[in-house]
């Protein structure tokens, strides 16, 4: 059995050696963990630090050494008073607008930043001060800058955030802008088991990198995201960024069972599809016109049972989806259904 030993020094007084004993080598924090990560048995996470500045456009890989277009994508997070999106409010928002290769994916130049705090009006409740350690003094009396908000939203290509659902509505109730802009999710639009982590947690996917960070402040989560997206995939395929930008130009689709029978309901669970109560319809969500082509022909076999019958389909693309508008609605006449369609897939 193997085992790593470490010297320390704590004072100028070094113990004597006994006869045969070689002097211990002090060793420094990193000289340890490095020495840690050759064994197989441990894993070390080193404290994330902020990249400022991501160095010189990339190389370009084309023959005539044109270099790829750039985007500029703005990556940003919200702290809440909690989490309605029409009773709450913000009280943090920070913001890192980034220049990125799009041949690569991988981020270039300086960074951009805002970090800033809103008086919500309202005390801030006990679980958001725990979960953020914001508190109603750090918050008192301070404003947002509209201007420098505005401005960095104009300079944007694409808004990405971890939890576009979430952050989306909360940031177009507060600064219109926030609303011309097309969107991305890097929790929803990025297959993350496919790039081979267990979970799309935040945290999770930055332990995958080795990193820890202090968790649920605006700026830090930013950065954090930032590097995990500009981590390289497994197979060299380019990145999380990438990613995001193939996701800005792919509509997808919400599709509503209108009027799909009391019967099939078990059937749409199982598949599925989700209850809206307010609207008191089965519905689901589809990332592709085939996905959606498909799921037409099963609601027709499986659930509808072969009667004629229209659904109602909602398309979202980069300007609408995650936010609370609405995108074009569209009613789509189910397939006719063949012999071999009825049966249950």
């Amino acid at each position: 059995m193997s085992q790593l030993s470490f010297a320390f020094e704590t004072s100028d007084e070094k113990p004597a050696l006994m006869a045969g004993q070689e002097p211990a080598t002090a060793l420094s924090l990193e000289d340890m963990a490095q020495r840690l990560e050759a064994h197989p048995d441990y894993r070390v996470l080193r404290r994330l630090v902020p990249v400022m500045d991501f160095g010189p456009l990339p190389a370009s890989p084309s023959a005539v050494g044109q270099p790829s277009p750039a985007l500029r994508i703005l990556i940003l997070d919200t702290e809440t008073t909690g989490l309605s999106q029409t009773t709450d409010r913000i009280i943090e928002l920070a913001m890192l607008l980034v220049s990125v290769d799009t041949g690569s994916g991988q981020p270039f130049g300086v960074l951009e930043t805002f970090e800033g705090f809103e008086d919500p009006g309202m005390p801030i409740p006990e679980v958001a001060r725990q979960v953020t350690g914001i508190t109603d003094e750090m918050v008192r009396g301070q404003r947002l800058d509209d201007e420098q908000v505005q401005a960095m939203v104009a300079r944007a290509d694409l808004i990405v955030a971890h939890n576009a659902g979430f952050d989306r509505p909360f940031v177009e109730a507060r600064f219109a802008a926030f609303a011309a802009k097309p969107w991305a999710c890097s929790f929803m639009d990025i297959d993350w088991k496919a790039r081979g982590a267990e979970s799309a947690k935040l945290s999770a996917l930055a332990q995958d990198r080795g990193w820890f960070y202090d968790a649920h402040r605006a700026l830090v989560d930013c950065h954090a995201l930032l590097q995990v997206l500009a981590s390289p995939d497994a197979q060299g395929s380019g990145t999380g960024l990438s990613r995001l930008i193939e996701a800005m130009g792919r509509p997808s689709y919400r599709l509503r069972a209108t009027g799909a029978p009391f019967e099939g309901k078990d059937r749409l669970k199982a598949r599925g599809y989700r209850w809206d109560a307010e609207a008191r319809v089965w519905f689901t969500h589809l990332d592709s016109a085939e996905a959606l082509k498909e799921e037409l022909a099963w609601l027709g076999a499986n659930v509808y049972g072969g009667r004629r019958a229209q659904v109602e389909v909602e398309l979202l693309d980069a300007l609408t989806r995650f936010s609370a508008r609405a995108g074009r609605i569209e009613h789509h006449p189910l397939p006719p259904v063949s012999p071999a369609d009825s049966r249950d897939q």
